[in-house]
């Protein structure tokens, strides 16, 4: 780990917003980490940018290399990058202190001071709960592009594809130029969906992304075959998946199938902002929650900033002007720029940012994932950590459960591994529909530190200092360290 005892600003992810950022803070002499829990820099959308064993550029498309000169320039920027590094923790300032980062890296955990910390998380795919999701053979598309991505694998025998959103057909096209043999592609999008977000269609039409996202929906109908308007979904099998059962147009169909690949779009990863006590709130176009942020990235909490996706799904073009703005904010707060400067440097990065979220209602209004998706029937697990149900849900919501908290006392959802990341959207719908109020009432789970899993080991080798303990478990401010026999 880094020897720095403290850091002008600490970048908690190197994705697009990342690198973005951490070229513009050290370009202002700011003296910078890029804490990362991936072997190399890249993020999700640029994974493996830098060893991807895959020659034929075509496959992947001219986007995802666009992320090479971003990867070059970041190399370069002098920021300290620490990859294999394992966020678990997030301390405010207290006092004279600074940030204080719990990180784990090759099986010892320690600390990185910040005075300044930009969240750059990124997003996470969101969860499609259906019944058999379980089962040997079904994946998220996610992870099917990161198997693409960092090994060049793509899925043997017939594949079919499920869900909604822009990424789909960009993953069609993208496995279908590598080799798979995609045997049918599921639209899960709602009938009459197009029609009522044709207002958003002059704004989507002016931007960079209709020529690219019609071009790619044209070879993803090319290249495989679509059923449109699908309403259920099901993945069969006795030990591992054999078919997929679906209804379209009021019948049922079933087609056979040795891989399932499930999306229906992606949110952002809220985990560690609102570990940390950041203001998070619902976001209805997008039907997720997202931390509360300001035009310059700032969240609720002084000296802490969030860009890119994790603070709201926007692309990766969006997240590098988002990260350019999130370190000029840094800067100003840390003194490094005073208002003039501030003010000028952040115009270019606004104009772009403007640029590449021109049109992002209509993706929002057209692909936001239908009811039948997001409240699925009893018999489905939506707590995979915990094999909580659907039906076990709604009975400890008829029994008086009020809230996604007190679930936990019932049923456990949320306390396995994934600390709610692939149940917490799917409980709060449930809790929602079971009784008829918003989702934003409902509330979201209260998540505390340590967020990703944490030994004893490493645990017990931590400095015993009151900040340390803090780290871990928040404590009344009377308490003090017990001094060492």
């Amino acid at each position: 780990m880094a020897t720095q005892h403290t850091f002008d600003v600490a970048i908690l992810g190197a994705g697009p917003a990342g690198m973005s950022a951490a070229c513009s803070a050290t370009a202002l002499g700011l003296s910078t980490v890029v804490l990362d829990e991936q072997h190399s820099p890249g993020g999700q959308i640029y994974r493996a940018i830098e060893t991807s064993p895959l020659t034929d550029r075509s496959i992947l498309g001219k986007d995802y290399w666009h992320g090479a000169s971003l990867v070059d320039n970041f190399a370069r920027s002098g920021a300290i990058y620490e990859p294999r590094t394992t966020i678990w923790g997030l301390t405010p300032p207290q006092a004279d202190s600074h940030w204080q980062i719990g990180v784990s890296r090759d099986g010892a955990a320690s600390f990185v001071d910040a005075r300044h910390v930009v969240l750059a998380t990124g997003a996470q795919e969101r969860p499609m709960p259906i019944p058999g999701w379980t089962l040997p053979g079904v994946l998220g598309a996610g992870a099917a592009q990161i198997l693409l991505k960092s090994s060049g694998l793509v899925p043997s025998g017939r594949v079919v594809v499920a869900g909604s959103g822009p990424l789909l057909f960009l993953l069609i096209t993208q496995l279908a130029r590598a080799g798979a043999r995609i045997a049918r592609v599921l639209d899960t999008t709602p009938r009459g969906r197009l029609r009522t977000t044709l207002r958003h269609w002059g704004a989507f039409a002016l931007s960079p992304y209709a020529a690219k996202g019609l071009r790619l929906a044209l070879e993803a109908c090319a290249k495989a075959k679509f059923e449109r308007h699908v309403d259920a979904i099901e993945a069969a099998g006795s030990t591992h998946l054999e078919a997929v059962r679906y209804r379209t147009g009021g019948r049922e169909r079933s087609v056979a199938a040795d891989t399932l690949l499930l999306h229906q779009g992606i949110v952002p990863n809220i985990n560690l902002a609102a570990a940390a006590g950041c203001t998070v709130q619902w976001d209805a176009q997008q039907a997720s929650f997202r931390p509360r942020v300001d035009a310059f990235g700032a969240s609720s909490i002084y000296g802490l900033s969030i860009a890119g996706d994790a603070a709201g799904i926007g692309g990766a073009r969006m997240a590098e002007a988002q990260g350019r703005l999130a370190a000029f904010h840094a800067a100003y707060v840390l003194g490094r720029l005073n208002a003039a400067e501030f003010k000028q440097r952040t115009q270019e990065a606004k104009r772009e940012l403007a640029h590449w979220s021109r049109g992002r209602a209509f993706v929002d209004a057209m692909y936001c994932p239908s009811g039948t998706f997001t409240i699925p029937d009893d018999r489905t697990i939506i707590c995979r950590c915990e094999e909580v149900t659907a039906g076990a849900v709604r009975k400890a919501i008829r029994m008086g459960c009020q809230g996604p908290n007190q679930l936990k006392s019932f049923l456990r959802c949320g306390m396995g591994l994934c600390q709610g990341r692939f149940c917490g959207l799917t409980v709060n719908a449930l809790f929602a529909h079971e009784r008829n109020i918003v989702p934003e009432q409902v509330g979201y789970y209260r998540l505390r530190f340590p967020i990703k899993p944490l030994t004893l080991g490493e645990l017990a080798a931590l400095p015993q200092t009151l900040q340390s303990v803090q780290a871990v478990v928040r404590l009344p401010a009377s308490y003090t360290v017990p001094a060492a026999s």
